[in-house]
């Protein structure tokens, strides 16, 4: 099977995997099993491609591991947040759509096409014949230090929200002192790995395509302007005096309020 044909199988193995988290929302009421299915399936896909590439062994095996935990860590730290309660976002996006199945059905299968979509860059991995050791160096130290902080990240807002006397705050402690979206930017620092380990294959250029859609749909489309207007509704006043000191994206020092 060539990548190819592999990539299109994985789209739709993804397709159904949703039709299946479609079913389960509509019987639980938790639209957020969606984020959980699109982590699970990337990595899955980063899994399958390794499996079935024709490159060198070394690219395909860090491809294999570094998307599939990445993305299981992720989908486990999602479905723990899940099993509590529901995300905000998607309790506005319900109310917007009065609870209409059918427009969540293709809202699932969007996020399928997403996966696709994001699992190109495993394409390029996947076929690298003649990898650079220092570049696959490179992408294993950039992967660590994106899991990590994005691991630090997240325990850190977890540890900030199961304190009752912060309900209603907005958390600045840790990496959320210099940047709003720490989990945000360690997410996409993540891509420039795949990027790393691409470096000399035939379709090289396929792997930039992780680090900036991310960055597209993270800055203006479905990351940042979802979370930041849940967090104006539940915060108010605090988050906006957050949003004027601390940096959206980036790590970086914050302003005097």
């Amino acid at each position: 099977m060539n990548l190819t044909l592999a990539w299109l199988t994985g789209w739709l193995a993804c397709a159904f995997i949703m039709a299946v988290g479609w079913d389960w929302q509509r019987r639980h009421h938790r639209v957020g099993i969606v984020d959980v299915l699109w982590a699970t399936g990337l990595g899955g896909n980063a899994v399958w491609l390794a499996l079935i590439g024709h490159g060198q062994a070394m690219p395909r095996l860090l491809l294999a591991v570094c998307g599939g935990v990445w993305a299981w860590r992720l989908a486990y730290h999602l479905w723990r947040r899940l099993r509590r309660e529901e995300d905000g976002r998607y309790l506005q996006l319900l109310a917007r759509w009065h609870g209409h199945q059918g427009k969540l059905f293709i809202f699932f299968q969007v996020q399928a096409t997403l996966i696709a979509l994001f699992a190109l860059p495993f394409i390029a991995v996947a076929g690298n014949t003649t990898p650079s050791i220092n570049a696959l160096l490179l992408g294993v130290v950039i992967w660590l230090v994106s899991l990590l902080g994005e691991t630090v990240a997240d325990h850190q807002l977890a540890q900030f929200r199961a304190q009752a006397k912060n309900h209603g705050k907005a958390c600045r402690q840790g990496w959320w002192r210099y940047s709003r979206h720490p989990n945000y930017f360690f997410e996409w620092l993540h891509w420039f790995s795949y990027v790393c380990f691409a470096i000399n294959a035939p379709l090289s250029w396929l792997a930039w395509l992780g680090p900036l859609l991310m960055y597209m749909f993270l800055r203006w489309i479905s990351g940042i302007p979802w979370t930041e207007a849940q967090a104006l509704r539940t915060r108010g006043d605090d988050y906006r005096n957050y949003q004027h000191s601390t940096s959206m994206l980036f790590p970086w020092f914050p302003k005097n309020p």
